[in-house]
Parts: structure tokens; C-alpha cells; sequence
């Protein structure tokens, strides 16, 4: 009998910066290379680093980690960074991905007051994804729950996979606080899943982003299915260690999140006939 062979992925794995936080945008690069991620995502929010495109070539060149991506500025914290204009964030995360040779922008939906940018989002972002070969890739939401109360908050919808877009962004975190079928959606977005967000959960109504391996969702499964189609695009541990003591622990939870995400990748599979 043939040996499995172990499959080489072609998917990249990096750090979201958000992954360190309350630490700094230079720490996640840090922390990146020292631990062997092939890239960072940068999460653009209140950190001056995190907004600046030389500071950032600087800590990738330093540490010679590249920047795979540029998450836009849509949280509710970050709506003065970059302009009050959403579309001026987009414009300036395209230009941010152009500069420092990242691949993919990731945007989440509008919220719902923002109610001119939600009206024209699902044709803007196809507007601007013509004008560039960065992938603007549009992330799964939820609807937010406060007891026995449920406020849909995204619009056009906080499942993209109910709108037409180029290419989507799965994040593993939010299909557990949205409570849906991870696998499920993975399948729905098909060939225009550009990017991944990996991260666990156990359906709480908070969002809450554990280390892959912790929680409830088909995480492995995502990875492995992932790397039976030859997915070349990135996935992004995106997990939150608000909670740890030092950052020895810290960066103990990513080290096991990227040894997860690399054993699931490598799933092994078969020589044809064997």
C-alpha cells in the first residue's frame, strides 16, 4: 500500500495585528517572525503605526515578514481613522495594500446606519475592485444579540453570501456568534473565498475570536477542505489574547494557533490509486 503523502499548501499563513492586542502593531511583527508565520495581516485601527504605510514597510522589512494584507478601518472604534468617509478608508486601505505589496483587502459590511454607503456598497466595492488587482474581500458579520433580542446591525446583510461580490472573507468567529453552518457557508462562497480568518467559538452572543482548537467550529475540517482544493489564498489567525497573564502566554496561544493551522493544512492525502 501507498504512504499518504503529506500535502504542501499553498495557502499563507500570517498574524493579524489584532491578534495582540492591547500589545502594539510592532509587537505583532515581532511575535511574527520570531514564531515563523509567512506574513501579518495589519489591522488598520488607532495605533499611528498601524495607519502609517512607511512605518509598516519599515517593521516588515526589519523583520522580514511581509504584509499579506490590510484590514480597512470598520470597527466602531476606528470611525475617525482615515477620514469619517467610509469609502476614502477604502480607497486609502486599497492604496495601503498597492504600497506594501499585500494581496487582499478585507472590508466588513456597512452598518446600518450608514445609510448612503450601504446603498451603493455592493457596486462600490465592485467599482473598486475593477480598478486594482488587490482582492477586496468582504467579510462575514453577525447579527448582534442582547438577551432575548436580536438587532441586525450590517446592511446590506451581515452574510455577504446574500449579495454579489468578487471575493469573500470567511471569518471561523463570527460564524459562530452569527450561529450558522461554517462549512456551510465555506460552500457558498466556492471559488470566491479569497481569504480566511481562523479563529474558534461557542456561539456566544459575544464575539469571541479562541485560539482554533477551543471552541465549537468545524475549524480543522475548514482547513483540511481548504487544502484538498488547493486554496492559494490567506488564512489569518485572528484570535484575541486580551485575557493572557504575560506575554509569554501570549505568544505561547499563537504559537499553538499557527502549529494548528499548518498540521490542518498539511492534511494528508492520498497518491491516486493507492
Amino acid at each position: 500500500m501507498t504512504e499518504p503523502v503529506v500535502r504542501i499548501p499553498d495557502a499563507k499563513v500570517a498574524l493579524s495585528t489584532a491578534s495582540v492586542y492591547p500589545e502594539s502593531t510592532a509587537t505583532a511583527f515581532e511575535i511574527a517572525a520570531r514564531l515563523g508565520y509567512d506574513g501579518v495581516e495589519v489591522m488598520v485601527w488607532t495605533d499611528p503605526v498601524s495607519q502609517d504605510i512607511d512605518a509598516l514597510r519599515r517593521l516588515s522589512d526589519y523583520h522580514g515578514v511581509p504584509v499579506l494584507a490590510v484590514h480597512a478601518p470598520c470597527l466602531l472604534i476606528t470611525q475617525r481613522v482615515w477620514s469619517t468617509d467610509p469609502w476614502v478608508k477604502l480607497q486609502r486601505a486599497r492604496n495601503a495594500a498597492e504600497k506594501l505589496g499585500a494581496s487582499t483587502v478585507v472590508v466588513h459590511p456597512p452598518f446600518r446606519w450608514q445609510r448612503n454607503y450601504a446603498r451603493e456598497f455592493v457596486r462600490g466595492v465592485w467599482r473598486m475592485a475593477g480598478e486594482t488587482d488587490v482582492k477586496f474581500a468582504v467579510e462575514n458579520m453577525y447579527p448582534w444579540r442582547y438577551r432575548d433580542r436580536e438587532m441586525l446591525a450590517y446592511a446590506p446583510d451581515w452574510d455577504p453570501t446574500n449579495d454579489d461580490y468578487r471575493h469573500f472573507t470567511v471569518d471561523l468567529s463570527h460564524t459562530a456568534t452569527a450561529r450558522n453552518d461554517a462549512l456551510e457557508m465555506v460552500e457558498r462562497m466556492g471559488d470566491r473565498l479569497g481569504h480566511v480568518h481562523l479563529a474558534d467559538g461557542n456561539g456566544s452572543a459575544k464575539d469571541e475570536h479562541l485560539v482554533p482548537g477551543r471552541g465549537s467550529q468545524p475549524c480543522a475540517a475548514v482547513l483540511e477542505g481548504l487544502a484538498a482544493r488547493g486554496f492559494d489564498g490567506h488564512v489569518v489567525v485572528e484570535v484575541n489574547t486580551r485575557r493572557a497573564m504575560s506575554a509569554a502566554e501570549r505568544e505561547a496561544d499563537l504559537a499553538e494557533a499557527l502549529a494548528f493551522t499548518r498540521l490542518h493544512l498539511a492534511s494528508p492525502t492520498r497518491v491516486p490509486g493507492s
